[in-house]
């Protein structure tokens, strides 16, 4: 079991650097540090008399690990992988990636690789807002009670028997009090610890039902028209209460929403729509990322203003997707109105209230401000658009995880699939937030316990077609199969009219695990073993995840 050793609080007042290594409450004339121990929440709150500027807040934990136990750390963001790991395993970032390489691509601004330290000793790992140990059945778990004020990293240091909790703050001003670190200590099974800690956080997630649909990004990607897209909808086996969403690809640029592409839809986006009711195949969905705009668009050109600037005052980039993208001010009133303009035209206008994708949306909290932690800003961002989208339902995507608990219900928990198993060959040296469909899957099964507590799981698309694609039939079984089990999402991006009989039976027998749980999961080098329990009964099933023979779907069914 974790064991609370102390708290370290450091500070700067008055020019001069304070420090204090405790683990009760201690004041003095310009500050209160307040520890509180009980009922399995450590809490350690700032309260000050004069204006002062944090430097560390951190809590540490004595923890036996041994050569059974299993760690997750929950990732950064969406797309970051996040599976469990041994004592000796360890997290690469992206420092041995060529300098000029990794600034022209932007990979560090993906995930955490500008403000968390990655090491490379063995069992030395660290994740954000919540993660455990597992020891067999029992959960060794930890979990931030307070995320919306300053994320909280959470770092192993197995050899040393250690387990640290730092909450953002560094360089964060403040003058009367911070909320701090809060952080819920527990042990039990698995649901156990995931439903106390959903309990003491006091979130539920928004009222959603599981959905299914067809999204046009893994199909035609950007190459979009409203000719295609009529072809897709037509043909298209949705039922009425399905989503069919249109993907990146139908503006002029990313941040110019009000600006739809004419040669691709001279109809414009309300002609989409039209056709979709007209046809009753689903509800209108569609993508956008609200809070960052590309380096071509007029508004990248025409509001400067509107950007997120470093400490020397230039536009802070946020990847190198596009033509290069870069992060919004969500605190500038202009971009705000300018937002809700897009909100109440894409929804009141055109007609898109079936679903909002929501995308890239951690860019609004790449940079921390004097007054705010990432995680403050993160959580008014999602306040921000929870009000611009009123009831139509979002599904969160590239988001800090704990920032869209209960503001969106639905949102993605792993990286994009791709068309093949696990990209090329030199792209997993790249950044952790890479397309993949294998890490993709990993998330699913290893965040599950996200599902229906903090929001419906998005586990991304299926693909059971065999063209465009080099997945094997085996892994695209196992891609639906593990979508079936651990989401509330069910999209893809084929067109299910043009099925085999091969890719229906796949289908149909993927459809058989609706309803049945994965009790626990463990990932043995290539292979993923997975116990699954159901009316059925207990079963455990494994996966070769490095080659996928003939397994799958048919071993997870006991076939």
């Amino acid at each position: 079991m974790l064991v609370f050793k102390h708290i370290k609080f450091a500070y700067l007042a008055g020019g001069k650097v304070y420090s204090v290594t405790t683990g009760k409450t201690v004041e003095n004339s310009r500050v209160k540090l307040k520890v509180e121990n009980t009922g399995g929440v450590i809490s350690a709150s700032v309260e000050t008399a004069t204006p002062i500027t944090l430097l560390r807040l951190s809590a540490e934990f004595e923890y036996d690990f041994k050569s059974v136990s299993r760690i997750f750390l929950n990732g950064y963001q969406s797309w970051t992988d996040s599976v469990e790991h041994t004592t000796a395993d360890r997290l690469h970032g992206i420092g041995h990636i060529p300098k000029p390489l990794a600034d022209r691509y932007a990979f560090s601004q993906y995930g955490d690789y500008t403000f968390t330290h990655y090491s490379m000793k063995k069992g030395s790992m660290h994740g954000f807002s919540y993660g455990y140990v597992r020891n067999y059945d029992v959960y060794d778990f930890i979990g931030s009670l307070n995320e919306q004020s300053g994320f909280t990293t959470i770092r192993t240091e197995c050899s040393a028997g250690k387990l640290l909790a730092f909450k953002e703050c560094n360089d964060l001003k403040i003058e009367n009090s911070f909320d701090g670190l809060k952080l819920y200590i527990g042990q039990g099974s698995e649901d156990e610890v995931f439903d106390e800690w959903f309990r003491l956080m006091g979130i539920a997630r928004r009222p959603a039902s599981p959905v299914k649909g067809y999204t046009s990004w893994y199909r035609h990607y950007q190459d979009i028209s409203e000719e295609i897209l009529t072809a897709d909808m037509e043909g298209s086996e949705l039922s009425e209460e399905d989503i069919f969403q249109i993907d990146d690809g139908w503006q002029t640029a990313v941040g110019d929403w009000l600006s739809v592409d004419k040669e691709k839809f001279p109809n414009g986006m309300k002609a989409m729509t039209d056709k979709l009711k007209e046809c009753g195949k689903g509800r209108a969905g569609l993508w956008l990322a609200p809070f960052v705009c590309e380096e071509k668009s007029v508004l990248f050109r025409e509001h400067q203003d509107w950007l997120v600037k470093d400490k020397n005052g230039r536009p802070v980039k946020a990847g190198s997707n596009w033509s290069g993208f870069y992060a919004l001010d969500i605190y500038k009133e202009d971009f705000r109105a300018y937002l809700k303009e897009v909100f109440d035209t894409i929804i009141g206008e055109w007609g898109f209230c079936g679903l909002l994708k929501l995308d890239f949306l951690y860019g609004a909290c790449i940079v921390p401000r004097e007054d705010k932690t990432r995680g403050m800003i993160m959580a008014d961002g999602m306040k921000l658009l929870r009000e611009l989208a009123g009831d139509t339902p979002i599904l969160g995507c590239g988001v800090p995880l704990a920032s869209a608990f209960g503001m969106a219900e639905y949102c993605r928990v792993g990286c994009d699939v791709a068309l093949d198993w696990d990209d090329k060959p030199y792209m997993k040296f790249m950044h952790r937030e890479r397309p993949s469909t294998k890490n993709c899957i990993l998330n699913s099964v290893f965040r599950r316990q996200l599902n229906k507590r903090a929001f419906l799981l998005d586990p991304d698309v299926y693909l059971l077609r065999d063209t465009e694609t080099s997945m094997t039939a085996d892994q695209r079984r196992c891609l639906i199969g593990i979508n079936t089990l651990t989401g509330g999402v069910l999209f893809t991006s084929d067109n299910a009219a043009e099925y085999s009989d091969e890719q229906k039976q796949m289908y149909e027998e993927a459809a058989k695990l609706a309803g049945r749980k994965i009790i626990s999961a463990e990932l043995n080098g290539s292979e993923l073993i997975l116990r699954l329990g159901g009316e059925e009964g207990t079963e455990i099933k494994t996966y070769d995840m490095s080659a996928l023979p003939d397994i799958g779907i048919k071993r997870l069914l006991g076939q």
